[in-house]
């Protein structure tokens, strides 16, 4: 769930994401969802030479078990959120908070 809720902080950030097939994408992130499946406008191919059918894409929706890679420019991180995240969930669990 950590992850879900760190790339919905970066919708409308620019995002590449390549997949496990090798093709890179560039482009806004407009969703996400909690399989991880990605929704990206503005595409734009990184290898338009080698990859020149999907030149015309605009939108699209990629399958979250597809992505090998999402990069993401270091300044749209909130390190302070996703650290405070990470404490949150590796947190030990007291009798009064059982999450079950």
């Amino acid at each position: 769930m950590l992850f879900f809720s760190f790339f919905k902080t970066l919708v409308g950030k620019e995002v590449a994401v390549e997949l496990k097939n090798d093709v890179v994408l560039t482009g806004t992130l407009h969703s996400v969802d909690q399989y991880l499946n990605i929704k990206l406008t503005n595409v734009k191919v990184v290898n338009e030479n080698k990859y020149p059918q999907l030149t015309a894409l605009k939108n699209c929706f990629i399958r979250g078990s597809v992505v090998r890679y999402v990069q993401i420019n270091p300044n749209d991180v909130d390190t302070e959120l996703l650290e405070d995240a990470t404490r949150k969930e590796n947190s030990p669990v007291t009798a009064g908070d059982d999450k079950r």
